[in-house]
């Protein structure tokens, strides 16, 4: 098992900036790719970014990519989500989630954290 903790979520205007970052706990952190993912009220949870253990392989979705980076210190137990340039429908619960190497650095994860709310103003 492994525990999650994000922080870092809050109200900010379009265009603005805010990082996210989750602490991790439990099993040996550099075992597990890590990931965020977010909701959307009436909306499916959808994938964001993910890193593997080394920090070396990074994905994001299409709705991100050049505006969001992921990034993570294994010695810190800590993975972060800058985002950048936000926008209205940047708008969600950002969770955190860790998965075994085995699934791949976009999913499925094995553990989740409680979720940060992000809300972008126009």
């Amino acid at each position: 098992q492994v525990q999650l903790v994000e922080s870092g979520g809050g109200l900010v205007q379009a265009g603005g900036s805010l990082r996210l970052s989750c602490a991790a706990s439990g099993r040996t952190f550099s075992n597990y790719n890590m990931g965020w993912s977010r909701q959307a009220p009436g909306k499916e949870r959808e994938f964001v970014a993910g890193i593997s253990w080394s920090g070396g392989l990074r994905n994001y979705a299409d709705s991100v990519k050049g505006r969001f980076t992921i990034s993570r210190d294994n010695a810190k137990n800590t993975v972060y989500l800058q985002m950048n340039s936000l926008k209205p429908e940047d708008t969600a619960v950002y969770y955190c989630a860790a998965g075994a190497l085995v699934r791949g650095i976009s999913g499925p994860y094995d553990y989740w954290g409680q979720g940060t709310q992000v809300t972008v103003s126009s």
